[in-house]
């Protein structure tokens, strides 16, 4: 039978992976819960209109759980709800109103290591299975490009010693995203686990745990490159609302990452990863290279090989049907066809379900989503302090940004 799942939120990033759903067989999107039950009516009209279930808005999280159609549950809700959002649905389990067969979760799965042990630990308490949903490793050019340069270049040549990996756009979609105590952070605690994930999956060897690959020193930097200039905080302060005022209560909106990993088979190897919010361009871009002794591999999203072009006297409203976070509507403009597929949402989607049927082996798992918190509150310590920090920085567990505490000075 197929699997029914539910998705907690509504928004930007729910709607990518309803979009996506329409490559995943075996499951249906039946149900979606928000706080804001005007979008969860929206987006369950989404999953109608695309035919990937027959979807409908619940009144609370409990009663998606406890509804015997819902199987599975996918966590997209904003980061400063994780807790609460993830408490609701153990609770219901533990009374006996749910038979869920497992549970996915969106990056970050949490704010910081504290809490992301948290959500790890409620989770297991039930015997749910997990899943760590990290799209860009799903990504059909991150996929096929490791794959091919692990068959042929290393296995000819040596493995691989450097791989880079970069998220940049203009800025989030919703106010919270730009709020450290919500969010966590900057754009290092929102975009950097991709990039941070990514580096390291393309320098494991293809079917190997990413144990084999394990960093041991971090470097990381952060800094307000463009949204704290006085122009730019009014701007944002309009779009978003008072409670955003980059001018008192700013967040990073550039960070930079240096990972030295040693791998099982005794090489250092180094990953760097970057991230923004305060690129120029087109749109979202994501990119990643990996370079061994002969060989070398190169994505860019923006590279999409269809291109647009429109004059001056074509204007018309500001939208997105180009590509994610589009800045433009004239000019030379790349258009990336079904970003759900070349972002891995599918690909991400279709693997998870099979997990939940017991099909596969899940690749990545809450506690890889641990690890990557580990990873970037590692990062903000060491940008915090000025050095290179051995990983994992000793009582990280317990550290919380200068930028999620609010007193981050740039």
């Amino acid at each position: 039978m197929p699997l029914g799942i539910g998705f907690i939120g509504s928004g930007f990033n729910t709607r990518f992976h309803i979009q996506g759903w329409r490559g995943v067989r075996d499951a249906d999107v039946l149900g979606v819960w928000s706080p804001n039950a005007r979008n969860a009516a929206s987006a369950a009209r989404l999953a109608r209109e695309c035919d990937v279930g027959d979807a409908r808005p619940y009144k609370n999280i409990a009663a998606m759980v406890a509804d015997p159609a819902i199987d599975a549950i996918w966590l997209c809700g904003p980061n400063h709800s994780r807790i609460e959002n993830v408490e609701e649905v153990v609770d219901t389990i533990r009374r006996g109103k749910g038979t869920l067969k497992g549970i996915a979760c969106e990056k970050p799965l949490a704010r910081n290591v504290a809490e992301a042990k948290a959500v790890q630990r409620m989770v297991e308490s039930v015997g749910l299975k997990t899943g760590y949903l990290e799209n860009q490793l799903f990504s059909p050019h991150v996929e096929a490009g490791r794959a091919l340069l692990w068959a042929r270049g290393a296995a000819t040549t040596g493995r691989p010693y450097l791989a880079r990996a970069a998220e940049e756009h203009s800025g989030p979609h919703g106010p919270w995203f730009w709020r450290g105590n919500l969010q966590g952070g900057g754009v290092l605690n929102d975009m950097m686990c991709h990039s941070a994930f990514v580096v390291r999956h393309l320098l494991t060897r293809p079917g190997e745990s990413y144990d084999t690959v394990r960093p041991v020193r971090v470097t990381g930097h952060i800094a307000s490159l463009k949204w704290t200039r006085p122009k730019y905080a009014r701007r944002l302060r309009a779009t978003m609302g008072t409670a955003v005022d980059y001018a008192r209560t700013p967040s990073e909106d550039f960070a930079s990452l240096t990972i030295e990993f040693e791998t099982a088979d005794g090489h250092r190897v180094i990953g760097e990863a970057s991230t923004s919010w305060s690129f120029v361009g087109a749109g979202l871009r994501l990119s990643a290279e990996l370079l061994g002794p002969e060989y070398s591999m190169k994505w860019n999203s923006l590279d999409s090989g269809l291109q647009l072009f429109f004059s001056r006297e074509v204007t018309g409203r500001a939208g997105e049907d180009l590509v994610e976070k589009q800045n433009a509507e004239q000019g030379v403009m790349p258009v990336v066809p079904q970003e759900y597929i070349a972002y891995g949402y599918t690909d991400e989607d279709r693997h998870f379900v099979r997990v939940f049927q017991g099909k596969e082996e899940p690749k990545l798992t809450f506690a890889d989503g641990v690890e990557v918190v580990k990873m970037l509150m590692t990062a903000y310590a060491s940008a915090e302090q000025g050095r290179t920090l051995a990983f994992p920085a000793r009582g990280i567990d317990k550290f919380v940004p200068a930028v999620a505490r609010g007193t981050w000075k740039p």
